[in-house]
């Protein structure tokens, strides 16, 4: 199938949506209700292939996202909420296996690695042979119980969308699960462009699960194909990447969590 298109909606509005494929996705989730999106989002079948959604997209020239699209249920301090740490895992052992194997086989050795809305855990193999692995998070416990981290920096991006580190310092960002927290994407992956090297890969991986009132709700009002295409539209309009591919690794598509990998080049 082809790749999706920005239409203008209501006149005078900045609302817009993907062309049609098929009916409008409605459904509920384990991340919430998903259903037509309201004031930006895409619209196609659910039985639309991920490795599709991003193929040829045709996108508006300027951001097509509004402030409301990036509200939360919960507009609280996000170090309020993470100043208790969470020794559990946010997706089931299948998906995170199936993350891991993806990561093993994706990430060139001895990189140094950009760890993005990281915690205790990183999903990477055991003793994966890397030069440097930074974290970046939202509670110091969390990150200093993370093995695969050799540095760490607690940062609310989302109150501060700006990466502490040089330009061109880091091979490949990585961000598990978190993508749906981020309220100032726009930012965040501009940030994200500048402190890879050229050629660097940035890996954005999310399932359907979420803390309802802290994701975006625009996410919350979408499917997972869509949100395929939400984190497609956050590179694109980074300008610093080469176009996005979306990639399915759910391990047992309808008996474990659903996983998706959203990824691009640094140009």
């Amino acid at each position: 199938m082809g790749g999706m298109a920005f239409v203008a909606g209501a006149a005078g509005s900045s609302r817009a949506c993907a062309a049609q494929i098929g009916r409008a996705v409605e459904q509920r989730g384990a991340c919430g209700p998903r259903a037509r999106a309201g004031a930006v989002g895409v619209r196609m079948a659910s039985r639309i292939a991920i490795a599709d959604v991003l193929k040829a997209p045709k996108w508006p020239e300027k951001w097509p996202f509004s402030a409301r699209d990036f509200s939360r249920t919960d507009e609280a301090p996000d170090s309020e909420f993470y100043r208790q740490p969470r020794f559990v895992t946010h997706i089931d052992d299948d998906a995170i296996n199936a993350l891991t194997a993806y990561y093993a086989k994706t990430v060139p050795h001895d990189s140094e690695i950009l760890d993005l809305c990281s915690s205790w855990i990183s999903h990477f193999p055991k003793d994966f042979p890397k030069k440097r692995a930074v974290g970046v998070g939202m509670n110091y416990d969390e990150l200093k119980r993370n093995q695969f981290l050799d540095e760490y920096i607690v940062l609310d991006l989302n109150q501060k969308p700006e990466l502490p580190f040089d330009d061109n310092s880091f091979d490949v960002i990585t961000n598990a699960v978190s993508v749906d927290y981020l309220m100032k994407p726009q930012e965040i992956f501009a940030e994200m462009g500048r402190v890879l090297r050229p050629g660097g890969l940035a890996i954005m991986s999310f399932s359907n699960r979420c803390f309802p009132t802290k994701v975006s709700q625009i996410w919350l009002r979408t499917s997972d194909p869509e949100h395929v295409f939400i984190v497609g539209a956050f590179f694109h309009y980074a300008g610093m990447f080469e176009p996005a591919q979306g990639i399915d690794i759910s391990p047992k598509p309808g008996r474990s969590d659903p996983m998706y990998v959203v990824q691009a080049k640094r140009q």
